[in-house]
């Protein structure tokens, strides 16, 4: 499919099947099985799985079209994609023959959710922290874990689970139906309300010896950055659409809209958030533009342009929203307009696949060499 034939069939989906309904999904807290179905029946879910496999096998451009366009309307939703992604990435890079014949087409497909369970409650940003454990006897592992922030882990049928084992981290994937695995929704989120986060607690769970995932100890050196690298693009990319939804609605608004006699556009302070709106969302796009060649290139530089894409990316999309809800005033407070929501979702992505600070750590010591 050519790239414009690409988009427009994009654009009308997410207009017919997102948009509708993106507030009744943050409301309600979750998307309908229904409509994941129809995502991976369009080749969206599988987007980064090879077509042996079932995918779509899309180019980085595509991919970050996919990102920003679904987060124009429902960041939430759009957070499917890069989970989906993050599992199906190190299940093609780690994955044994057996691991990807038996998993990647389910993924494509959308028989099954993956979900990435790293994060513990004193391990988020250090993840070298974390205390969750595993046993190898004869030809099985034991996991005992207590994962938190596991997005789409409330219907997710395969998990990426880190584990310790005298020091070296390991990952293993888990099916839903082990005995031992214990879901709970994660409540009182103040973004991403749809995303269907949970804890997840690993408690005596026995996996056959096949389901480790690479080798030993790969955990935090090898698939953690890979997936979290896939991660911060995708999310960036999201964040590139939050900016550009926040920007058309106050330019539609500041059109519409009167205050003492005149449209808000021609307020000079409105002009000057407007300004600063536009620069931000284009400088956004003109960074996360950059680094797509990169990736399809396997160019090692596109590691540290993403992240600096991210991080851009996520404070513009936090300023961006911020400024849209201040010019539409108390319009801006209410669910009746999308614009709090952003502004609420915008937030979560200076969190997630490493926090703005961390970000800065790698930036700063990538260039500083320290």
């Amino acid at each position: 499919m050519e790239e414009n034939d690409f988009k427009r069939d994009l654009e009308r989906f997410v207009s017919i099947n997102i948009k509708p309904n993106a507030r009744l999904y943050d409301e309600k807290g979750g998307i309908p099985e229904s409509l994941i179905k129809r995502i991976a029946e369009k080749g969206y879910l599988g987007c980064n799985i090879p077509s042996q496999y079932g995918g779509s096998n899309l180019n980085s451009q595509q991919i970050g079209l996919i990102n920003e366009l679904f987060a124009r309307e429902s960041p939430s939703v759009r957070s499917l994609f890069t989970v989906q992604g993050m599992v199906s990435l190190a299940i093609c890079r780690w994955g044994t023959k057996e691991q990807q014949k038996k998993w990647l087409p389910r993924l494509a497909s959308g028989e099954i959710i993956g979900a990435f369970a790293l994060a513990e409650v004193q391990a988020g940003s250090d993840a070298g922290n974390i205390s969750s454990s595993y046993t190898h006897k004869e030809n099985y592992f034991t996991i005992n874990a207590n994962k938190v922030w596991v997005t789409f882990g409330q219907i997710a049928k395969l998990f990426l689970v880190f584990a310790i084992n005298n020091g070296q981290c390991s990952v293993f994937l888990v099916e839903w139906a082990h005995e031992g695995i214990q879901i709970k929704k994660t409540e009182g989120l103040l973004g991403v309300r749809a995303s269907m986060v949970a804890s997840v607690t690993f408690k005596n769970c026995v996996i056959p010896e096949e389901n480790i995932l690479g080798v030993e100890g790969a955990g935090l050196t090898h698939i953690a950055p890979s997936c979290l690298d896939y991660g911060r693009f995708t999310v960036a990319w999201g964040c590139v659409g939050i900016c550009q939804a926040c920007l058309d609605y106050v330019l539609s608004y500041t059109s519409e809209r009167k205050q003492f006699g005149s449209f808000l556009k021609e307020f000079q302070l409105i002009q000057g958030m407007l300004s600063s709106m536009i620069a931000q969302t284009k400088a956004a796009r003109l960074m996360c533009d950059s680094i797509n060649t990169l990736r399809d290139d396997g160019d090692p530089a596109s590691i540290i342009e993403t992240c600096l894409a991210k991080y851009f990316a996520s404070q513009a999309a936090n300023d961006v929203s911020s400024k849209a809800v201040q010019i539409f005033g108390a319009n801006g407070c209410i669910a009746d307009y999308p614009i709090e929501r952003f502004y609420r979702d915008s937030k979560i992505n200076e969190i997630i696949e490493s926090t703005t600070q961390i970000l800065e750590i790698l930036i700063a010591g990538n260039y500083t060499g320290s």
